[in-house]
């Protein structure tokens, strides 16, 4: 619970700081599937696999994504059926702000706690992660955004 604990708050400051900063409309949920899209799900079904959510919810996703304008769904030009998606500017922009609003966090933490500690703290929770890394599908990182 702890562990959960310590998401949560960096997570709910990070949302207030970004709404602070001009951003008030971007979710967890939204940020893990820009960062999807950026690693290579062009596509509705490709970004519901990502997420472990159905075509449709990614839709809707999507639906969100592009009304902010932090995603461009354009017409694939290798198949003129298909719509591959692509992250915008302002989308990479809130991205970016977002991960230094959590290395500001993480520098409030070792001021908090110490360098030292902080660290062995990454440490511990890599080895614990190990090499799988941390998956976007996680329950209660999906939720409709619609």
């Amino acid at each position: 619970m702890l562990l959960l604990g310590g998401y949560r708050k960096l997570v709910d400051a990070a949302v207030a700081e970004l709404e602070a900063r001009g951003h008030p409309d971007v979710s967890p949920a939204l940020h893990y599937a820009m960062s999807a899209i950026d690693l290579g799900a062009t596509t509705a079904t490709e970004l519901g696999r990502a997420l472990a959510v159905s075509k449709q919810a990614a839709g809707k996703t999507i639906a969100v994504l592009e009304e902010r304008g932090y995603v461009a769904v354009e017409p694939d030009p290798g198949d003129g059926r298909r719509k591959i998606l692509r992250v915008t500017e302002l989308g990479h922009a809130v991205t970016r702000a977002g991960e230094e609003i959590f290395d500001e966090l993480r520098q409030a933490w070792i001021a908090q706690a110490g360098a030292d500690e902080v660290a062995r703290l990454e440490r511990t929770l890599a080895a614990l992660v190990g090499d799988d890394g941390v998956r976007l599908d996680a329950p209660g990182w999906r939720h409709d955004e619609g």
